[in-house]
């Protein structure tokens, strides 16, 4: 642990400056072109395998230690830049424009991804000053498209981020025997990590519901057939599956409508209403489940009505984060040596992470580097996706030595 202590504080000062560099030329999602060359120049130069375009522009590389030894571990870094207007005054601050959806928007990194990648950088470097000293191969993942997409795609359901990441054979060749990753966040303090054994985060799940009645006017609703009506009672129904149906006890459910449309003269029932809802759950199991039950529940009401109805869920999803409790408990002693005893369970994150598809996929652990800037604490500090977001760089070191020795105890267990 000393090594990676004294290799982590002389790989800081890079980590800041391609930190600051990343953050002051942030690209949105699927854009990261100049972010994509950055990292596979530098990994390249440490003599790696390296793998451009991946899932669009993502960056593989390969680390093969010199020592005998089969594991692969993989460390996994997110690209990508939010929409976002940046207002923190930092001299490095986002300037940067790009087309999102078809429309000019300012950009920022107002979710540490900047760090992210500027961590698995400093990483890749000191774990390559130390190959000889270690058997097996750690494999570096740097992910686009972790925040969804930024353009509409011809096939809207063609995969991004981890999805298509994994598609692209980002875990074979040679085939990943465990992987982990890391989240900046404002808490919990610097030098501590934050954890959670079983479910972490939340999985997220859009939908659309779409209702078709029978238009007609407004004061001859017995010609007609009203999807407003369906479409008031489907949204209280939906409610019923968390609070009758579903056994919370087993982890938290949150059944959203936030958009519904339809009609537009206050004396017209129209044909059709839209509603476009999310699901957040916390174990993969649940999250099946509440997806049928969302289907049928609108169903049956929409066939009481006498309505039809059509529900789809978006290709946006994102499976709960769960960190399985074989890994976890190699992984957890291992945190805990790096910053002298401070990582700390943390309660169920409502947010949702695309780590999560790299855990169905292989054994995976994932956990929060706790950073708020200086002169801040956890309660005072701007959350992530604000355009106030920053976080104290020197929480990455803790982070770069997190992950190295995580990747090193794992390579030990041949």
């Amino acid at each position: 642990m000393k090594q990676l202590e004294t290799r982590a504080a002389a790989e800081l000062p890079k980590m800041v400056a391609w930190r600051r560099d990343i953050h002051a030329h942030p690209e949105l999602s699927g854009q990261e072109v100049r972010t994509a060359k950055l990292v596979a120049d530098h990994l390249r130069g440490l003599g790696m395998e390296v793998r451009t375009g991946v899932g669009g522009t993502g960056v593989v590389a390969l680390l093969k230690g010199g020592k005998p030894g089969n594991r692969v571990i993989a460390l996994r870094a997110d690209m990508d830049a939010l929409p976002v207007q940046e207002r923190t005054g930092l001299p490095f601050a986002s300037k940067v424009t790009a087309r999102n959806f078809g429309k000019d928007t300012p950009v920022m990194h107002a979710c540490g991804h900047d760090g992210h990648t500027a961590i698995l950088m400093g990483v890749a470097e000191m774990l390559a000053g130390m190959r000889s000293e270690f058997g097996g191969t750690v494999k570096f993942i740097f992910q686009p498209a972790e925040e969804g997409r930024s353009e509409h795609p011809a096939d809207p359901n063609a995969p991004f981020g981890a999805k298509a990441m994994i598609a692209d054979g980002a875990l074979d060749k040679p085939k990943v025997d465990a992987i982990f990753g890391l989240h900046l966040a404002p808490g919990p303090s610097v030098g501590s990590v934050g954890y959670r054994v079983g479910s972490m985060m939340a999985g997220a799940d859009g939908f659309r519901i779409k209702v078709t009645g029978r238009q007609t006017h407004g004061s001859r609703p017995w010609d007609g057939v009203d999807p407003i009506a369906a479409s008031a009672q489907i949204i209280n129904g939906l409610q019923t599956i968390v609070s009758r149906q579903l056994n919370i006890s087993k982890a938290p459910v949150v059944v959203t409508i936030g958009a519904i449309n339809g009609g537009n003269r206050e004396n017209i029932i129209p044909d059709t209403v839209e509603m476009l809802g999310t699901l957040r759950t916390f174990d993969n199991a649940v999250r099946n489940d509440a997806k049928k039950r969302i289907t049928l529940t609108a169903q049956s009401i929409a066939a009481a009505s006498g309505a039809t109805v059509e529900v789809s869920f978006t290709s946006v999803a994102y499976p709960p984060t769960v960190n399985p409790h074989p890994l976890s408990a190699q992984a957890v002693p291992v945190l805990n040596a790096v910053t002298g005893g401070k990582a700390i369970v943390i309660p169920l994150v409502s947010g949702s992470e695309d780590f999560s598809d790299y855990q169905l996929a292989v054994p995976g652990f994932f956990f929060i580097l706790g950073a708020p800037p200086k002169g801040k604490t956890t309660a005072t500090a701007a959350p992530n996706h604000s355009p106030l977001f920053d976080f104290d760089e020197d929480a990455m070191a803790i982070g770069a030595r997190a992950l190295s020795a995580l990747a090193l105890d794992q390579l030990a267990r041949q």
